[in-house]
């Protein structure tokens, strides 16, 4: 069942955070569902490293606040991937 609540996580996640983030992001559902899963540990481990002062890989739980956090994780996520693969026009 974990990896159940994963998917749905990462859909759920990813799902919002592309109809948040400007522009166009490529990819179908199953890259909203990984990028939502990267959200989801991008989130967490950012949070952990607010909360605690240190770094360490950590996910969110599949909550509202959770939810929340991935979003927030996978808006990051989709930052870092346009940084990393804009093109020079």
């Amino acid at each position: 069942m974990n990896i159940i609540a994963w998917v749905i996580l990462g859909l759920l996640a990813g799902a919002i955070a592309k109809a948040i983030y400007p522009g166009y992001q490529a990819g179908g559902i199953l890259g909203t569902i990984l990028i939502g899963i990267v959200g989801a540990f991008v989130g967490g481990t950012l949070v952990t490293l607010l909360q605690t002062g240190s770094l360490q890989l950590t996910a969110t739980s599949f909550s509202l606040p959770g939810l929340f956090v991935a979003v927030l994780g996978a808006i990051v996520a989709i930052w870092l991937w346009n940084l990393f693969t804009r093109r020079a026009v």
